[in-house]
Parts: C-alpha cells; sequence; structure tokens
C-alpha cells in the first residue's frame, strides 16, 4: 500500500515497546520518520496468557502487514457464543466480516503477538535500546530535548509516550492528568489447553463472576474471569491462585467447568484488579504525544485495549502525513481517537458496573452488541 511520507517529523522517540509503542514505531517508520524505541524492560518481555482479537483489531494489524502472521500463529474463529453460567446455551454474537478477506475474530498467545510485531520492527531497522527511560522532556522550538534515564540526551522532533497505564511520560509533561481509576472488579486469566468441545469464544453469563475462553492457538485457550476486587495484604502465589480460581469455578458449566476440572499447577494464572481512564484533553504538549493505556487505559470487557493503542498508532502516523505541521497533526489525531475510546471505555465500564450489580445477562449482552457494532465502523 502507497502511503504518504510524513515530512513534519524527520525523528521521533518512542518511550514504551508495548503493543501501542510497536504500533507507532511502524506505522511511523513506514512514512519516512527515522525512529527510536526504547522499553525500560532490560528483556523487552511481556507477560500474560491469551488476547482476544476482535475484527477491528485484525483490520488493524492488517494495515500494519502483520495480518498472515497472526492468523498462521494464532486462531482464528467466527462468533462467539453466550452461555449461562451453568453452561445453558443463551445467544450467539452475530461477529460480521467487516473487511473482504478479514477474519471476523480470534485469540493470540500475547508472548506470540508481541514476537510478531517486535519481528516487523527489527525488520524496518528501528533502533531498539532497553532498560532504559527518559527522565526529562522539554519543549524547545525545534522540536524536544530528551534526558534519559543513563543520564545521555537526544533531541527529536516528535515524542510518543506509550509507556503503560503508569505512564512516566505522563507524569513528567501532562501535569492536568491522573491515574487510573479503580473499577471495582478484579480480572483471573488461565493459559491451559484447549477443552476438547470448544470450537468458538464462550462467554459465561448471570453469575456474579462472569467468564470467557478464547482460543489462542489449535491447541491452547486463555480463559478469564472478573469477580470483585478485594485488597489483600500480600500477593497470592501460585498455590494460592490455582486454589482461589477452582473454588471460583465452582458454579459452572460447559467448558468452563471443564477447565475447572482439568486444570492443574503448571498452567499459568494471574490475577490483577482493573482500572480505566480517559484521560482529559489535551493529549499533546507542544511535540510530546501520549496513545495507548498511557492516554485510553480500558477494561477487557470489549476485547479491545490492545486493538485501541495499535488503532491510536496508525492514526497518529496518517494524521501526521496529512497535516502541514506537527501540532495540526497532533489535534487532528486527539479528536479522531477521543471519541472512540471513550465509548470503548464508557461501555466497558458500564459492563463491569452491570456485573458487579448482578445485572440481568440480556442487558450485559445488548451492550457489548451495540459497542462492538460501533467498533466496526471504521477508525
Amino acid at each position: 500500500m502507497e502511503r504518504e511520507n510524513i515530512r513534519s517529523v524527520q525523528e521521533a522517540l518512542i518511550v514504551g515497546g508495548g503493543i501501542g509503542g510497536m504500533a507507532a514505531a511502524i506505522a511511523l517508520s513506514e512514512r519516512g520518520v527515522k525512529v527510536d524505541l526504547i522499553d525500560l524492560d532490560p528483556q523487552w518481555r511481556v507477560y500474560g496468557a491469551g488476547i482476544t482479537i476482535t475484527g477491528p483489531t485484525l483490520r488493524a494489524y492488517r494495515r500494519l502487514g502483520l495480518l498472515e502472521q497472526i492468523k498462521a500463529q494464532g486462531a482464528i474463529t467466527t462468533k462467539t457464543r453466550l452461555f449461562k453460567y451453568d453452561g445453558t446455551h443463551l445467544h450467539d454474537l452475530e461477529e460480521p466480516v467487516i473487511e473482504e478477506g478479514l477474519p471476523a475474530t480470534g485469540g493470540i498467545m500475547r508472548p506470540v503477538l508481541h514476537r510478531i510485531m517486535q519481528g516487523r520492527v527489527k525488520e524496518l531497522g528501528i533502533p531498539v535500546r532497553l532498560g532504559l527511560t527518559v527522565s526529562s522532556l522539554v519543549n524547545v522550538d525545534s522540536g524536544v530535548d530528551v534526558t534519559f534515564s543513563d543520564g545521555s540526551t537526544g533531541h527529536y522532533d516528535l515524542v510518543v509516550g506509550s509507556d503503560s497505564v503508569f505512564s512516566g511520560v505522563r507524569e513528567l509533561s501532562f501535569p492536568h492528568m491522573g491515574p487510573a481509576q479503580p473499577t471495582g472488579q478484579g480480572c483471573w486469566r488461565i493459559s491451559i489447553r484447549k477443552p476438547p468441545g470448544l470450537e468458538y469464544g464462550e462467554f459465561y453469563l448471570g453469575h456474579a463472576n462472569p467468564c470467557g475462553i478464547t482460543a489462542c492457538a489449535p491447541d491452547q485457550v486463555y480463559m478469564w474471569m472478573l469477580t470483585p476486587h478485594v485488597e489483600r495484604e500480600s500477593f497470592m502465589d501460585e498455590e494460592e491462585l490455582f486454589n482461589e480460581l477452582k473454588r471460583l469455578l465452582a458454579d459452572f458449566g460447559g467448558n468452563a467447568g471443564w477447565i475447572r476440572d482439568n486444570m492443574t499447577r503448571d498452567d499459568w494464572i494471574n490475577y490483577r484488579p482493573l482500572a480505566a481512564v480517559l484521560q482529559p484533553k489535551p493529549w499533546y504538549d507542544g511535540r510530546i504525544v501520549l496513545l495507548g493505556d498511557a492516554v485510553h487505559a480500558t477494561t477487557p470487557h470489549l476485547a479491545s485495549g490492545a486493538g485501541m493503542a495499535v488503532e491510536s498508532g496508525i492514526v497518529l502516523a496518517e494524521e501526521l502525513a496529512r497535516a502541514d505541521s506537527v501540532e495540526a497533526g497532533l489535534l487532528a489525531y486527539q479528536e479522531r481517537r477521543y471519541p472512540r475510546c471513550q465509548d470503548v471505555i464508557d461501555s466497558s465500564v458500564s459492563v463491569g458496573r452491570l456485573q458487579l450489580a448482578h445485572g440481568d445477562p440480556r442487558e450485559h449482552a445488548k451492550i457489548l452488541e451495540g459497542a462492538l457494532s460501533r467498533l466496526n465502523e471504521d477508525f
């Protein structure tokens, strides 16, 4: 695909090498920008189980040229099935193909997805410096003066903060913003072999603790469960995580019940409290801009956090290519992304509140279908 080069940015620094940061690095580099990418983790690792990749997210990855690798190394399906928690089938979520040749939905292991994106970053020759972040950012007439955490310095036409929900760039340059706010829920995840009867994605509703299953490879799935968050004095160890998740699944039938009965202590289990925030405008200060969880952190209810980050990286590059100046491009990026990210976050938080209130699963399904339908519209 022919891409118009960005004339107003010659050199850019991406702070944070996660999904959003890599998407921005790829999209900017493909439009002629010399990109430097830094990440605080010396090994540039990612932790986690699987990730659901909806049709809109697959569309964004196709625009990065990574769809075929995701299809080859993940799992693709055509729909998501809704069940009552005891295994009674309720409804199938229609997930139409939103572009010709684009799968409806799917899943992939998060480390596999990161390796695919890291491979593209390396193919493009983007320098990656690890174990590093920024300690000072100063806007000047010609760009941004940067001091790195190792004491070295640099100067860039653009600095992109994509350094997680705990963004250091946000702390340095955006005093009008604050931390993500707890939603009152926590998310359990387990990575396990695929139940023999599973063909599609599955949601289990109508229980105080809803859960879902996503295929991530031909023989592997991950299951998530949402529970009211309870503060603990210490982190749960592996034995406590195993026993608690097994207990929480006691009422479940279907493939969720199969996972309960077949999970072992060798399966990867994780728990984390949920938080979300749509940061107030402006999302940029001079030539410093935020994207991904640093500015639009959501919960997993719509499986769209990664998708929103990838879209934001692409839109940032597209708007900079269209604009006559960096500032005009950053404003256009912000205005294009804000309402879409707001819809995702508001819908996700609304579903979470409904779950905490033990609301009607049909209302849950209605919110999900409405939000997913709006996400099918092009970004």
